[in-house]
Formats: structure tokens, sequence, C-alpha cells
């Protein structure tokens, strides 16, 4: 089964010419290279035809003029063709490398680039070992179809065209008999390519699944919860079957067309006994030279191992096309959220935010938000309030275009962020998210992500503002402390600091608390609330809260109820008025129970 966006909206299979086409053109930037690379190839080729003419230049020699000074420079020019040939393979491997490699260099950076322009929706709709799959594997699995099979071809060719139009010169008759057989083969071979592509694109289909479990089992949250509920047994059993899979689809891949492989390796051994039976014949009532014989055997054992390789190497490609439509399938996927060509860049932003009739749903027919409007002032702080899945988090997708709004406006100082240009409406924004991200790496490194530049005094202010200098000094290896994989050496109160330090080290106009201290303890809870009240001073911040008492100063409070604001106002007002915003305040601070939730079908959190 295939999963994520690709399992949703199947596309047909484009065909294997339409795909070939679009592999040549990835090879323009090397044309320079390809064209040196197929120059030495057709050389090679060319000195390869040496060696039988010689020897059979030498066996007419002896059988007819004796002459042995003749044999002599014929002994060396074949030592001289080999020597030559041998160093032209080394010009052709350096060259077919360089561009191979050059290939799948850009392959992989245009994919990461096109994979980075994805809207959110991708990465929520994707399983992210199945994109890790795509980058890895399949991208790693064209390699030898880049580096070797695609060079093998024109080699194989020419020498396979040269070595025909050479033993046609010699005697058609003896070239009709000795080749009469190989149109046999190609039927075959189109059969065994494409039972081979078939088998490789499932087996990519089950390694992408593979990867996919065993990203989510062996992270740390993984790991955690596996071990948590005792379910190593299960989750061993799941990676097994997937594993089984991969290995019986491998298995059956490399075995199909064995028979087929051998019989042809078979033929061409055959070959040479063939055109010495027939040849011997043909010398006995003299219509042929025995050098010409012995030529023909060379030249029909040199035709028949590139045949075999040509054959080969066309169901490798062929098996290949398969790893190069998954590549394509990705790279050919536009991205939701795209920059408009007259978009503007926001020079030093007041921070005016406003909301003008939002309509808003995940691609379903549920509503996530309906006639939403909301407007902020420059430096003041709005709260949005109310039970889980109301759209809370939502709203705030929308203000730095994680998505774009069905209909409606969302607007910062009068302009559409639809045309702003993302680089300067990313840094008008910064984000606080309930549970931060931090990379395995050290704490200066996940500060200073906000701002590459910083210097290491800008980091330590940052710090000190986040209230996390103190304990980060005190660490033994300082700010050079590796936090760990998500940021699990650190306390869920540390972690938090560092996102907020984060965030003042971008020093963003605009500034979105998403529920920043609901998970955390009344300590932590405390000292971030400290630190995220001097990082919103003077800017305009928009305030997710579960916990209310942490937004009863804010200017304005939004009440969010099934995807639309059903009450507003600041907190005084809106507890007597006796709504939906008071009963919230009641349940939380009455000991009553927690505050409700709801289920109404919207696919976001908050």
């Amino acid at each position: 089964m295939s999963h994520g966006l690709l399992g949703e909206r199947a596309r047909p299979r484009a065909s294997s010419w339409a795909i070939l086409r679009r592999v040549a053109a990835i090879f323009r930037p090397y044309r320079i290279s390809v064209l040196a690379l197929l120059a030495t190839v057709t050389a090679s080729a060319l000195i390869g035809l040496a060696p039988p003419l010689l020897f059979a230049a030498i066996i007419d020699n002896i059988s007819k003029t004796k002459d042995a000074h003749r044999v002599d420079i014929d002994a060396l020019l074949i030592f001289a063709a080999v020597l030559v040939s041998a160093l032209l393979s080394v010009v052709q491997s350096y060259l077919n490398n360089r561009v191979g490699q050059g290939v799948m260099y850009d392959m992989r950076n245009h994919l990461y680039a096109h994979l980075q322009k994805m809207s959110l929706r991708f990465f929520t709709s994707t399983r992210s070992g199945e994109i890790l799959s795509r980058l890895n594997n399949d991208v790693g699995g064209i390699q030898d179809a880049v580096t070797n099979s695609f060079t093998s071809v024109f080699s194989n060719l020419i020498i396979v065209v040269t070595t025909v139009v050479l033993m046609a010169f010699l005697d058609w008759r003896l070239t009709i008999f000795s080749l009469a057989a190989l149109p046999l083969f190609i039927i075959p071979t189109r059969i065994v390519g494409g039972v081979q592509r078939r088998l490789l694109a499932r087996t990519q289909e089950r390694v992408g699944d593979m990867n996919a479990q065993m990203q989510e089992t062996l992270s740390v949250n993984g790991a955690l919860l596996t071990k948590i509920f005792g379910r190593q047994s299960y989750e061993y059993a799941r990676f097994d079957h997937t594993n089984r899979d991969v290995r019986d689809l491998t298995f059956r891949r490399l075995m199909t067309g064995r028979w087929f492989f051998m019989l042809l390796g078979l033929f061409g051994s055959l070959a040479p006994a063939l055109v010495y039976w027939y040849g011997g014949k043909q010398v006995i009532s003299g219509n042929l030279s025995a050098g010409n014989v012995v030529a023909f055997a060379a030249l029909v054992t040199r035709i028949f191992s590139p045949v075999t390789q040509l054959l080969s190497v066309w169901i490798t490609v062929q098996s290949s096309l398969a790893l190069f439509e998954r590549v394509f399938d990705y790279g050919d996927q536009p991205p939701d959220i795209v920059e408009s060509p007259h978009a503007v860049a926001l020079a030093r932003p007041a921070g005016r935010v406003a909301y003008e009739h939002i309509n808003f749903s995940y691609g379903d027919d549920i509503p996530a938000l309906a006639d939403v409007s909301i407007e902020i002032p420059p430096g003041q702080s709005a709260a949005l309030v109310g039970p889980s899945g109301a759209g809370k988090t939502t709203i705030t997708y929308l203000l730095p275009r994680l998505y774009d709004a069905d209909a409606g406006r969302v607007l910062i100082d009068g302009h559409d962020v639809r045309d702003i240009t993302l680089a300067s409406l990313s840094d008008a924004i910064g984000v606080v998210t309930q549970e931060p991200y931090l990379f395995h790496a050290s704490i200066r490194d996940n500060i200073r992500y906000a701002r590459p530049e910083a210097t290491d005094d800008e980091v330590h202010a940052a710090a000190r503002a986040a209230y996390i200098h103190e304990f980060v000094d005190g660490l033994p290896r300082g700010y050079d402390t590796i936090v760990g994989e998500r940021g699990y050496r650190l306390s869920g109160g540390e972690k938090q600091r560092v996102a907020i330090a984060r965030a003042v080290l971008k020093d963003a106009p605009i500034l979105i608390l998403d529920e920043a201290t609901s998970s955390l303890d009344s300590h932590s809870e405390r000292v971030i609330q400290l630190a995220l009240e001097d990082l919103a001073r003077g800017r305009t911040t928009l305030i997710i809260a579960h916990r209310l008492s942490t937004i009863l100063r804010a200017d304005e409070i939004f009440v969010v109820d099934g995807g639309r604001i059903v009450e507003r106002g600041k907190h005084d007002a809106l507890l007597a008025r006796g709504g939906l915003y008071a009963s919230l305040y009641r349940q939380q601070f009455s000991g009553d129970g927690a505050a409700p939730t709801r289920d109404d079908g919207v696919v976001a959190a908050g």
C-alpha cells in the first residue's frame, strides 16, 4: 500500500521514453564532459578492433609469407593497442564518475530544495520515513543507472556497431550466420525489464514503509512509547513482516531473467565454435583465409559480450525507471504555498495584524474556520482561548502562511500575506510552540538557528532574556552542551527557555505564542511567563492559551468555538458576560474539573 500524498492521488505511470527524455535532460549541464566521455568510448572501441585484425595478420603471415620481422611489429602493435585501451579506460572511468556523481549531487539538491518549498499540508499528509526513503533510497538506487548503466549503453553500443561493420567488411555471409539469433533476445529483454521495473517499484514502496516504521519506533519518542506500553514484540513482528516483504521482492527481482541470461551467455560461449565450424568449411573450400576465421571468432566473442551487457543494462535501466519515476513524482508535486511574482518585502513592519472574514478547511468537507475576523494594533496582545479543536492553532497557521485561507484575507500592515515575500514574512514573525523542537546540536547552535550570523554576546544576551543563561553557564560544557535528539537531555522548562531565547534572538516584530507554558510545572511556568512577558513587550503578540491565568492582562481576548469567534473583549468584560469564556474560567479555577473539550471533527490541534 502506498502512503501519503502519492497514495491519495495516484498518477498514471509515465511511458519509458518520456522518463528517459527527462533523465537525458538531467545530463545537460554536463554535456561537455559527456561529449568527452563519448569521444573516449569511441576511441577505445575503435582501438579494440585492432587486436583481432592483427591476430589475423600474424596467422596469415605465419602460414604464407613467414615474415618474422612483420610478426614482431604486429605483436608490438597488439601490445600498444592494449596499453592505449587501458589508459583510455582510466580516463573513461574518471569522466564517467565525475558526470555520475555530479548528476546525483544535482538530483539530491533539487529534490531537497523542492521538498523545502512544500507546505505544511504535505508534511502532515506524508510520513517522514517515506520522504526520507525517496531522498535516500530512491535517489541512491538511481546511482548505478546514472554512473554505470547509461555509460555502458553508449560504450557497448559503439562496440557493437563498429564490430558489426568490420565483420560485414570481412565477410557478410559469416556476419549474418553469426548474428542471426540475436533478434530473438529482444522480446524477452523487454518482458524481463518490465517485470523488474514493477518489482523494483513495489520493493521501494515497502522499503519506504520499513524506513517510516524505523523512524517512528527508533526515535526517542517512539522508543519511549514502545517501552512504556511493552510493545517491543509487536513492533518487532511488524518490522519482521515488512522486512520479509523487502527480502522476498528483492530476491524475486534479482532472480527474474536468470534463465534468460544463462541462455544468452551460453549462446555467446558457443558462438565462436559455430564460427570455427562454418568458417573452417569456408577455408577448406577456399572462400576464406584462416586468419579471417580467427579474426571473426575474436570479433564474435567481442560482440556477444557487449550485446549481453546491452540487454542486461537495458533491463537495469527499465527497472531503474521505477526509481526515477518515484523521484520525479515528488519533484513534480507543486507547492501549495508559492510566492506571488509581484510580492513586496516588508520593510520595518509596524506589526498591525488583521484577519478579514477568513474561511478555511484542511481539504475535507468540515470547515476549520468560518468567517473569522480579528484585528490587533501594533504592539498589542491578543489571546485566543476556547475548547480543544476549536481552531485556535489553525488561526495562527495562516499568519506565517503555513496554510493559505480558502476565503478572506490575512493582513500585516495592510498587506495581504499572499502578496508579501516569503523571506520577509518569515523575518517578521517569531513563534514559540507548546512543544519546542531542538536539533541534536549544542545549545549555542540551537539558539543561533534564528540568526546564524549572531555573535556569542548576542546569544548570551538572548539566553539572559529567556532566564536560561545562568543554567547554561553552570553546565560543564556551557553553551557547547549537546542537547540530544529533540532536546531530550533538557527538561521541558529548559527546552522551552532555549526556544524562547531563539525567538528573542530573532527579534521579530510579531510574535505567536502557542500554549508555551501549558505542559510545565508551576515553577517553570512562572519563570517562562516572565521570559514571555519580556519577549512580548513592544511586539504584536498572538497568544494561544489553555491556562487562562496567562492571558488575564491581554489587550483583547478572542473566544473561539467551532471555528468561529463567538466572544471578544477584555477579561473582566467577558467574565461579566457569563458566556463560554466565563464557563471556561469557572471550570479552570473552581476545581470542578478540566476545561471542556469538543469533538467537532476539525483536523488540527487547537
